[in-house]
């Protein structure tokens, strides 16, 4: 009988850290991208259009704002799911499905370096 590895080795977490920082850096400069186009809406003003263009103007302007505050929200909550996966590398429990205890899949995690639940356990909660 095989017996069923528990964790990644040491090459294979360094090969996911390297994955989870670019990853990082890529998801923070998008963040920062976000946020300069919102406080960019913030200094965009209607103050020299008509009237009727400028409450169009507004309405779109609250929508982008409320569009970039969620993406913004989102990427926020996605940088922290890397920085925790970048936690469970250094302490040797990345890539351990949280529900069924067994490693994750190497392809899944290159696509999804923050998963921290295997395929069968997502499918079981479906």
């Amino acid at each position: 009988m095989v017996e069923e590895a528990t964790r990644y080795s040491d090459a294979d977490l360094a090969e996911f850290k390297e994955i989870i920082l670019n990853k990082i850096q890529k998801a923070q400069a998008d963040l920062d991208l976000i946020k300069s186009a919102y406080m960019n809406d913030l200094n965009n003003g209607t103050d020299d259009t008509s009237p009727t263009f400028k409450a169009f103007e507004e309405g779109s302007e609250t929508m982008s704002k409320e569009a970039n505050s969620q993406l913004a929200i989102r990427q926020e909550k996605f940088i922290r799911d890397l920085k925790n996966a970048l936690f469970r590398v250094e302490n040797k429990t990345y890539g351990v499905c949280k529900v069924t205890g067994k490693l994750i899949g190497k392809e899944r995690l290159k696509i999804v370096p923050h998963a921290t639940m295997s395929i069968e356990a997502k499918n079981l909660q479906r």
